[in-house]
């Protein structure tokens, strides 16, 4: 086990967490009690207090249960962008011992039956612009009901931000299937049941690039493990105010923007979509303190050149996770606000981070420290030998976060897991190291090395040298097939404003003078923009399949 970090562990913070033993549903009504009158989300003008919010949710739990008959341990699927009925539902759910399912609002129906079938739902709560990619599969599956909200129920300025025309989907309420979400209520009592921790509360989907997605079971407790660490290591206090801009879908906004600010009474801002002038415009009204994203919100957002006409002095707490920020990104944000970008390590698997940064002393481009009681080593892949300092292998991971398993996957459970000195570790798939100091760093993930002649290139690394060249607004760097080297280094590149003349030579040039001759890019393709998926990452995996399609290699 790595302990050289503890060194540079933050200050008056015990290195071991007590990990509460009640349900999530416990956080929302222990913070209605103390703060009832507190606005507990923001949503485009509307606020809703916390004692609006538990009501509300309380009235979806007694419909669910009732009229539904959803029982303890059964799942519900949650398909909707941010916005407040999210919330409301996902803790609805859980407030009846039963388990959310969310998913992503970009799937479509052929990709919905999947997670149907596999999760067994009964009910959906959803958008009414999403309907339509239900109502194929409802009565074919195990699903038989809806309920059907709209995103400006709960506040009309989000028609006008959003640019989205109230009741633009034509919705038959007559069908027996279809329940409203203002009808979606109850005044029957819940039956009180049984609980302990290790209750399933969630089960979250793994975005499938290495096949059929999988569902990773959560308890309350894994979940609890992470809100209550992140509370403390991210100084979330009633004061917070924090910018919602990822979705709450997925673990990393689930966690950090919803779930540790509910529990420490705090205010949560919601975005349904990324826009940076509206981020820049709510920072400076709301006096946001806290902010989680991902590394291509926050180059576009330092990009934009609007950005000195808004005060974003009130921020405190800006990091995130998912991809690395590259440094001269983190260097960027540091030059104008003063905060070093706080940037965490974890995956679905670990309901967000294993890893965070110490906010006062933060490494750029690097993953932080293993948190409260996480484990954290780096084997080789292939003999399992536990490797030292700054040699790189396989990041594995034991912690009280940790899943417990793939949702009717026995097989794949047993493969993610391996016994280490009586302990069970998660194998990440991601190859990393770590310092000195004790502090861990991401090379990439294992799939997605390019072997150049042999050479080892990891894309992350040669991304992040990319990103100083100022005519760089994003790249992603994948492998190109070549007779010659087998694999050589392509860049897809969008560029600056102002900069639309630079020609590829010049680029490959630049980077030549950057770096070793086997890691440069050969290739560029200049593209006017990377596709992204819907926590934000750039899907690198979809350009890496395309170019061996069109070159005529199969992945």
């Amino acid at each position: 086990m790595v302990k050289n970090h503890f060194e540079f562990w933050p200050k008056r913070v015990s290195k071991s967490l007590t990990i509460p033993v009640t349900s999530l549903i416990d956080n929302l009504e222990v913070s209605t009690k103390r703060y009832p009158n507190k606005t507990a989300i923001h949503f485009y003008g509307q606020d809703i207090t916390y004692k609006q919010l538990l009501e509300e949710v309380m009235g979806k739990a007694r419909f669910l249960q009732n009229e539904l008959n959803i029982c303890k341990g059964e799942r519900v699927l949650l398909y909707m962008q941010n916005c407040p009925q999210f919330i409301i539902a996902y803790y609805a759910i859980l407030s009846i011992n039963a388990i959310v399912v969310p998913i992503n609002p970009m799937n479509k129906t052929e990709e919905l039956a999947y997670f149907i079938k596999d999760s067994e739902a009964k009910v959906a709560i959803l958008d009414q612009s999403l309907l339509e990619q239900v109502q194929p599969i409802i009565h074919s599956s195990s699903l038989n009901h809806v309920i059907v909200s709209e995103y400006s129920d709960y506040a009309q300025a989000a028609s006008e931000v959003l640019g989205i025309q109230a009741r633009t989907v034509s919705v038959d309420f007559n069908q027996p299937y279809v329940t409203p979400w203002d009808h979606a209520t109850s005044n029957l009592e819940i039956i009180n049941q049984s609980f302990d921790s290790n209750l399933t509360a969630l089960i979250i989907y793994t975005s499938g690039t290495t096949g059929h997605p999988k569902g990773c079971i959560h308890t309350h407790q894994n979940v609890q493990a992470n809100i209550s660490g992140t509370a403390i290591w991210g100084n979330y206090t009633p004061q917070t105010v924090a910018l919602t801009t990822l979705p709450l879908f997925h673990v990393t906004g689930m966690e950090h923007s919803m779930n540790t600010t509910i529990q420490a009474g705090g205010t949560i801002v919601l975005m349904m979509r990324w826009d940076r002038d509206v981020a820049g415009e709510t920072i400076q009204r709301l006096g946001c303190t806290h902010w989680v994203n991902i590394s291509t919100m926050m180059i576009d957002f330092l990009s934009n050149p609007n950005l000195p006409q808004y005060d974003i002095s009130s921020l405190q707490v800006v990091g995130g996770g998912g991809a690395p920020l590259p440094k001269a990104i983190g260097e960027k944000l540091y030059k104008l606000t003063g905060i070093v970008y706080a940037e965490g390590y974890g995956s679905t698997e670990t309901m967000s981070q294993t890893h965070f940064n110490p906010l006062d002393r933060p490494k750029l481009q690097c993953l932080g420290i293993p948190f409260f009681d996480v484990d954290a080593r780096i084997i080789d892949s292939e003999t399992y030998e536990q490797l030292g300092t700054n040699e790189k292998g396989e990041i594995i991971v034991n912690s009280p976060q940790l899943f417990k398993g793939y949702w009717n996957k026995e097989a794949e459970t047993k493969e993610a897991f391996l016994e280490i000195d009586g302990k069970t570790f998660f194998l990440t798939g991601d190859i990393g190291y770590f310092d000195e100091e004790g502090y861990f760093f991401i090379v990439d993930r294992k799939k997605r090395m390019i072997n150049a002649s042999g050479f080892k290139v990891w894309p992350v690394e040669v991304e992040s040298m990319m990103y100083m060249h100022p005519a760089i607004n994003s790249v992603c760097v994948i492998a190109s097939p070549d007779p010659r080297r087998g694999e050589t280094v392509k860049a897809l590149v969008v560029l600056n404003e102002g900069h639309k003349n630079i020609t590829a030579e010049e680029i490959i040039d630049w980077c030549k003078s950057k770096m070793s001759n086997y890691k440069y890019p050969r290739l560029i393709e200049f593209v006017t923009e990377l596709p992204i998926s819907a926590s934000g990452k750039v899907l690198w995996r979809h350009l890496q399949e395309q170019e061996f399609s069109v070159k005529g290699r199969g992945i």
